[in-house]
C-alpha cells in the first residue's frame, strides 16, 4: 500500500492535483462551516460594501438554483459521483507533465466534493453564502466549491482550446488522407 501510495503522488502532476484538491475541499468545508455558524439565514452582512456581501442561504438545486424538484438531492449527488468518477480517470490519464490540466481538474473534483458532503450530510441542500452585486442586481449566492468547479472548468477550456489533444494523453490524430490532384489543365 505505502509503494502503491509513494507512486501516486511521485509526480508534479499527482502533488499538485492533491494540493490543489484538499485546499479547496478544506477551505470549502471550513468557511460554509464558518457561514452556518455565525451568519444569520437570508441576512446579508456586507463584506466590501454593497458589492461583497456574507448571505447565508441553502440550495437544494444545483447552478443558480436549477431544480428537479423533490428528487433534486438524489440526482444531483449521483451525477456528482459520476462527475468525480470520470475527472478522477481522466487525472489518471494524464501524461505526468501535465501540471495546469491537472490543477484545473482537481479544482472541479473538489467543487464537487463539497457540494456533494453538503448534499449527503443535510436536507436543507448546498451552502452558499457569497453574494456579490450592485444594489438590488446580484448574482446568485454561491461558495467555495462553485468557485473551483467554476475556474477549473475556465482553466480546462483554455487549456484544451491551446493545446494539441496528444498534450493531453490522446492518441495522436491519424494521418490526413492525401489530397485528390489537381484536374488538368
Amino acid at each position: 500500500m505505502d509503494l502503491q501510495r509513494t507512486r501516486m503522488l511521485s509526480s508534479l502532476r499527482d502533488r499538485i492535483f492533491a494540493s490543489v484538491a484538499l485546499g479547496i475541499l478544506a477551505g470549502d468545508v471550513i468557511t460554509k462551516r464558518i457561514a452556518e455558524a455565525r451568519l444569520p439565514l437570508h441576512q446579508p452582512v456586507d463584506a466590501l460594501g454593497e458589492y461583497v456581501r456574507w448571505t447565508l442561504t441553502y440550495n437544494t438545486g444545483a447552478a443558480m438554483n436549477m431544480t428537479l424538484g423533490a428528487s433534486s438531492r438524489v440526482v444531483f449527488s449521483v451525477l456528482a459521483v459520476v462527475m468525480i468518477v470520470i475527472i478522477l480517470r481522466m487525472w489518471r490519464e494524464l501524461p505526468p507533465s501535465s501540471t495546469w490540466m491537472s490543477a484545473s481538474l482537481a479544482m472541479i473534483v473538489a467543487g464537487a466534493s463539497g457540494n456533494l458532503i453538503d448534499r449527503i450530510r443535510s436536507a436543507h441542500g448546498v451552502v452558499d453564502f457569497i453574494d456579490v452585486g450592485i444594489g438590488a442586481s446580484r448574482f446568485w449566492t454561491f461558495n467555495v466549491a462553485d468557485s473551483g468547479v467554476t475556474v477549473g472548468a475556465i482553466i480546462l477550456a483554455l487549456y484544451t482550446w491551446h493545446e494539441p489533444a496528444e498534450a493531453l494523453g490522446a492518441p495522436p490524430a491519424p494521418p490526413a488522407p492525401p489530397a485528390p490532384p489537381a484536374p488538368p489543365a
